[in-house]
C-alpha cells in the first residue's frame, strides 16, 4: 500500500493528511487513492498485454461512479451484475461494447435494457435463463450475444467456502455437460449469437493452479463445440486475483498471466478479465473514531463509531483487516508496509485471538483489544485480541483494504447513515459521495 504511509507520525493518503481529511469530510470515512487504482489497473494491463485482453473491472466489488469513471478513462470495461450497475456504468461513461452482464437472476427488464444499449454480452448461467433471452430477444426483433457461464467444477480454495464459485454445489453456472447439449442445439434459438464461454472460480483465489485446472477443461471443451454456430470467439476467465490482507502468498499479475495466456493461446480466443478485488482492495481505508474503552475484568474492548453496516467483511466472511492508528511514531508491524517484524505480530495476535493473550499491557507497549462498532449485533467485531498502541477518546484509527466490498456492502442497519467517499489524487480531495443524512435514511418511506 504504497501511496498510504506515515510522514512524521501522521497517516498520509498520497499527499494528503488522513486525520486532516477526516476533519474536513466526518467519520466514519472511505478514502481512495487513485493512484492505488491506476497502478493496479496499469500492472495487470501490462501482464496480460500479450493477449490485449478486455479488462473489465468488477463493478460489485467497488460501485461508485466517480472510481468507476477514473477506471473508465483508463480504458477499463465493467463487469455488472445488475441493471442498477448498469446504470452506474452509463453515468460513469463507460462504454457498453466493453460491458459484460452475469448473475443468476437477470430480470426480464434488466435484459431488455442490456440489449437496449447494444452491450458485448450477457454471461448466462442456466439453460432457463437462455431460453428467457431468446424470447424476449425475439419480441425485440434483435440478436442477443451471449456467453455460456460453464461451472467447471473446481475447488478455488478460496479463504472462506461462502466466496467460492466454481464447484458444482455452487448456484453458478452451467454444467459441462448440458453446456455440450446447449451449444450443439444452439440453432433451436435463432435470436442467440453464442460469442464465447465465461468462467469465475471465486475470490480470492490466491494460487494459479485452480485458473490452470478450469482453463485446461475449456480449451478442450472450446475446441470441441466449435461451429459455424458456435464460433466461441471470446474466453472470459472471470476474476478473483488474489489480494495481501495479512501475510497470504499472492501471486503476482505477471505470475497469474504465465498461467492463463497458454490456454488463451490454445483457444485462439480473445481475453476478458474481471479483476476487482485485486483492483480496488488496498486502493481505500475505511477511517473510524473511537468512541470508548471498556474493560470488563475479562477482555479490553476498542469501540468505534465505524460497525458492520460500514464494512461487513469480518462479520459475514470472518476476513481479517489490518488495523492501526492514523497518528503512530512507529511503523505499523504489517506486511502491508513490509514491517520487519510483521511475522512475529501475526503470530503474537493469532495466539491472542485464540485466547492465549491477556488483556494487559504488553511488553511491546502494545494492549490486546477486540475492536467493535456500535451495531446491535454480536457479530459487529472488526478484530477480536489485536494487539494495538494505546489510544484514546477520539482518535481516528485506520481499517486497511477497505476498498473492495466495503462501502459496496454497505447498509443503514440500526439506521445509521452511510459515510462519505473521498477520493485522493495527489495533493488535493474531492468527495465522491456525499454522507448520508437522518433524511436519507427515511427517503421514500410515508407515513400512514
Amino acid at each position: 500500500m504504497e501511496q498510504f504511509r506515515y510522514e512524521s507520525g501522521q497517516l498520509h493518503c498520497e499527499g494528503m493528511a488522513v486525520d486532516a481529511l477526516a476533519a474536513e469530510y466526518g467519520i466514519p470515512l472511505y478514502i481512495y487513492s487513485k493512484a492505488a487504482l491506476l497502478g493496479r489497473f496499469e500492472a495487470i494491463r501490462k501482464a496480460f498485454a500479450e493477449a490485449a485482453p478486455i479488462i473489465a473491472f468488477s463493478v460489485k466489488s467497488c460501485s461508485n461512479i466517480g472510481i468507476l469513471k477514473v477506471l473508465q478513462e483508463a480504458g477499463s470495461g465493467f463487469d455488472i451484475v445488475s441493471g442498477g450497475e448498469l446504470a452506474r456504468v452509463l453515468k460513469a461513461g463507460g462504454d457498453p461494447r466493453k460491458v459484460v452482464f452475469a448473475g443468476v437472476a437477470k430480470a426480464d427488464d434488466e435484459i431488455r435494457d442490456a440489449l437496449d444499449n447494444d452491450i458485448l454480452m450477457l454471461n448466462v448461467e442456466s439453460e432457463a435463463e437462455l431460453d428467457n433471452i431468446q424470447n424476449i430477444a425475439a419480441e425485440m426483433g434483435t440478436v442477443a450475444p451471449v456467453a455460456l457461464r460453464l461451472n467447471p467444477d473446481v475447488d478455488a480454495r478460496t479463504p472462506n467456502a461462502k466466496t467460492t464459485t466454481g464447484k458444482k454445489e455452487n448456484k453458478f453456472g452451467i454444467d459441462l455437460m448440458t453446456a455440450s447439449r446447449i451449444i450443439k442445439n444452439i440453432a433451436l434459438s435463432p435470436n442467440i449469437r453464442l460469442l464465447g464461454v465465461d468462467i469465475h472460480l471465486g475470490s480470492p483465489v490466491n494460487s494459479t493452479g485452480p485458473y490452470k485446472e478450469a482453463l485446461n477443461k475449456l480449451a478442450d471443451f472450446i475446441r470441441d463445440h466449435r461451429s459455424p454456430r458456435s464460433q466461441l470467439e471470446y474466453l472470459d476467465i472471470g476474476g478473483g486475483f488474489g489480494l495481501l490482507y495479512r501475510d497470504e502468498t499472492v501471486p503476482t499479475f505477471q505470475e497469474y498471466a504465465e498461467a492463463v495466456l497458454p490456454f488463451v493461446k490454445k483457444t485462439g480466443c480473445k481475453l476478458i478479465l474481471e479483476p476487482g478485488r485485486s483492483i480496488a482492495g488496498n486502493s481505500s481505508i475505511l477511517v473510524s473514531q473511537v468512541r470508548y474503552l471498556k474493560d470488563n475484568g475479562t477482555k479490553h474492548f476498542t469501540i468505534v463509531d465505524a460497525g458492520m453496516n460500514d464494512l461487513i467483511r469480518p462479520a459475514m466472511y470472518d476476513s481479517y483487516h489490518f488495523i492501526w492508528p492514523t497518528k503512530s511514531t512507529r511503523t505499523p508491524p504489517s506486511h502491508l508496509f513490509g514491517a520487519a517484524d510483521a511475522p512475529e505480530y501475526i503470530a503474537r495476535e493469532a495466539a491472542d485471538a485464540a485466547g492465549g493473550g491477556g488483556r494487559e499491557m504488553q511488553p511491546d507497549g502494545l494492549i490486546v483489544t477486540d475492536v467493535v462498532g456500535p451495531i446491535c449485533e454480536s457479530s459487529d467485531v472488526f478484530a477480536k485480541g489485536r494487539r494495538l498502541p494505546v489510544v484514546n477518546r477520539g482518535q481516528n484509527l485506520a481499517i486497511f483494504s477497505a476498498g473492495a466490498y466495503g462501502f459496496s456492502m454497505s447498509s443503514q442497519y440500526n439506521s445509521h447513515p452511510r459515510p462519505a467517499e473521498v477520493l485522493v489524487d495527489g495533493e488535493t480531495a474531492r468527495i465522491i459521495r456525499h454522507r448520508e443524512t437522518y433524511d436519507c435514511l427515511m427517503r421514500g418511506e410515508e407515513l400512514l
